[in-house]
């Protein structure tokens, strides 16, 4: 396995910004096993006062939210895409958060870098976070 380093990624300035200013975030492979990172992490954000949105292949609900399988059956507006995917698997996701037209924001979690991915996200106007937790950054600013 090749480790990448990020080649586009956000300061800790606009990871505050955007938490300051997303509701919605879609949780692209949110499990729900609840001893996973992604369950673990979704179950945070949403203590803390975000809308969380399961994307999901199976299930029909996890955390008290309605699943769904992808980000464009997802029939309400979608501030920032929380990816707990394989590297490789990110192209479509972010082709499919960039063709909603109302994402703001694509976060690779920890340990997930795809450089390419991310410079179509930014091409498209989209904030890019790569390789770090959404649980710990926002824990670290604002002290949850």
């Amino acid at each position: 396995m090749e480790c990448a380093i990020p080649t586009i990624n956000a300061n800790m300035d606009e990871i505050k910004e955007i938490f300051e200013n997303v509701k919605t975030i879609a949780v692209v492979g949110l499990s729900p096993n609840p001893v996973k990172d992604s369950h673990k992490v979704a179950k945070y954000l949403q203590s803390v006062g975000y809308k969380i949105v399961p994307v999901y292949p199976k299930e029909e609900e996890i955390l008290g939210e309605k699943v769904y399988r992808s980000l464009g059956e997802i029939p309400f507006e979608v501030d920032m895409v929380d990816i707990f995917r394989k590297p490789a698997a990110l192209p479509p996701i972010v082709q499919a958060a960039i063709d909603r037209g109302d994402v703001k924001v694509v976060w690779f979690q920890a340990g997930i870098v795809n450089n390419e991915a991310a410079k179509m996200a930014k091409d498209a106007g989209l904030k890019v976070v790569q390789n770090r937790c959404t649980m710990v950054d926002h824990k670290a600013l604002f002290g949850q």
